[in-house]
C-alpha cells in the first residue's frame, strides 16, 4: 500500500517555485476582486525560513504553510498548480496539516478563505470543517472556518 506522495518541508530554493504555484492557482481569482487575493502578496521567505511550509510532489505541485495560533493550527495556505489540481494532493496536504495539529497537541486547525472563493468553501466544508464566522480583515471578505482534530 503506497504512502502517497511525499510532503517535506519547504527550503530557501523552493522559493521560486512556491510563488510560481501560488500564482498560478490564485491568478483564477483576480476576475472577482479588487485586488489581488492575499496569498499572491505575501512573502513567503520568512515562512519557509521558520520551517512553516511544506511542499508536495516531483516536481513540486503544491504546498501547505501552517503556523500555531491560540490553540489551533491555522492553514496561512493551500496551494496546488492547477495542472496538478484533481489528482488529491490538496486533500494530502490537508490531512497531513491534521496530523501535525495532532503532533502539536492542538484539538483545532482553523482556516479562512476570501468569501468569493467559493469552491474553496464547498471543498473545506466537505472535508469536515464549519463556518464559524465572516467578516472583513485588511480590506478582505473573509470566511473563517474550523475543524476539530480528533486524538490519535
Amino acid at each position: 500500500m503506497s504512502a502517497g506522495p511525499a510532503i517535506r518541508q519547504a527550503d530557501e530554493a523552493d522559493l521560486p517555485v512556491i510563488e510560481e504555484i501560488i500564482t498560478a492557482a490564485y491568478s483564477k481569482y483576480l476576475a472577482r476582486m479588487d485586488r489581488p487575493p492575499a496569498p499572491m502578496l505575501r512573502d513567503y521567505a520568512l515562512a519557509v525560513e521558520q520551517g512553516a511550509v511544506w511542499v508536495v510532489g516531483t516536481p513540486i505541485a503544491g504546498l501547505i504553510s501552517l503556523s500555531l495560533a491560540d490553540d489551533s493550527l491555522l492553514v496561512e495556505n493551500l496551494a496546488v498548480h492547477p495542472a496538478a489540481q484533481g489528482a488529491g494532493l490538496g486533500r494530502v496536504l490537508m490531512d497531513f496539516a491534521e496530523q501535525q495539529a495532532r503532533k502539536l497537541r492542538r484539538p483545532r486547525l482553523a482556516l479562512y478563505t476570501n468569501e468569493v472563493m467559493t469552491e474553496n468553501q464547498a471543498i473545506y466544508a466537505h472535508l469536515g470543517y464549519r463556518e464559524t464566522a465572516r467578516r472583513s480583515e485588511g480590506g478582505y471578505q473573509r470566511v473563517f472556518m474550523q475543524k476539530d482534530v480528533p486524538s490519535a
